[in-house]
């Protein structure tokens, strides 16, 4: 089928909303409109549509836009977290990898066994260009003087200009015992870790893209620790790894390692707190959610 719909005015945008029911003034209604894409506004009046297409009684715009704006500081505070967990584990990487096997241990695939032949030489090939790109200071005094030798910086400072999905594949890439000392800082198996990650990574993306995540159903989905070993994840309260309360009970768990000071517990709770009208079960956050031991790590 051809699609032949013509791009609509801002007035027309507007109009569009308030005759599928949506409460608004339209000059107001309008502005927005301005700045935050038709399209981006409509997946927040979403889960309040009625089967005719018109929304249901009572959404105003004013609620929709709390909800925009509450989602939007929720990226914000996702990716403080994220980033706190990414820099930890490539520094872990780095140094144990370095020091198990020398500075350019990452360059040789015999040193990631994990990484056939083929995808280590394309990580390889995609990372030189992120490094090339780099307008680190650290990286240009490298290769001004060793750069004639050494074609790639030793490992901790490619860590520094390595992407989430590159400092993944690195993880995928060594060995079973170099795994193990990473993951039992967090006390947690490999598998579990990585899948933590592999959630991270898509989450990550997903806030620097400004995508939602108020009521997300993930695609990527962490491993949840087994109910025999870590009770905690499941009792009184079930750790559930679908929509963003999974991850942001993982994000908890680790920040009590990578961040033990750090108050991002308390500033999430304030979002809450602040924002009575959002519903967090929309998240997945049961009624009991601050009962779970995870939560109640200080």
């Amino acid at each position: 089928m051809k699609f032949d719909k013509p791009p609509l005015t801002i007035e027309q945008q507007a109009d569009l909303l308030l005759s599928r029911g949506l409460i608004a003034e339209k000059e107001i209604l309008m502005n927005r409109l301005t700045v935050v894409n038709y399209y981006r506004l409509s997946t927040y009046l979403y889960p309040f549509r009625s089967p005719d297409q018109r929304y249901k009684k009572g959404t105003t715009l004013d609620l929709i836009w709390k909800h925009y704006t509450f989602d939007r500081q929720l990226r914000l505070l996702t990716m403080d977290a994220i980033e706190r967990v990414e820099v930890s584990v490539r520094t872990k990487l780095s140094y144990h990898l370095s020091h198990s096997f020398g500075a350019f241990a990452y360059v040789d695939q015999k040193h990631l066994p994990g990484l056939s032949v083929d995808i280590h030489q394309k990580w390889i090939d995609e990372l030189k260009l992120e490094i090339e790109r780099s307008k680190e200071p650290f990286i240009i005094h490298f290769n001004q003087k060793y750069g004639d030798i050494h074609p790639m910086p030793p490992l901790w400072m490619a860590v520094e200009v390595m992407s989430f999905g590159k400092t993944l594949t690195l993880f995928r890439g060594v060995d079973y015992k170099m795994k193990q000392k990473i993951s039992a800082y967090y006390n947690v198996s490999d598998e579990t870790l990585f899948s933590w990650l592999i959630a991270l990574n898509s989450v990550r993306n997903i806030c620097a893209h400004h995508g939602r995540l108020i009521d997300r159903i993930l695609g990527s989905q962490p491993k949840i620790p087994r109910k025999q070993k870590y009770p905690e994840w499941h009792i009184p309260v079930e750790i559930t790894r679908e929509r963003i309360f999974g991850v942001l009970s993982i994000l908890q768990y680790m920040l009590r390692f990578d961040a033990p000071t750090s108050h991002w517990k308390e500033r999430l709770k304030k979002l809450f707190s602040d924002s009575p009208q959002i519903p967090i079960q929309i998240m997945g956050f049961p009624a009991n959610w601050e009962d779970s031991p995870l939560w109640k790590i200080k």
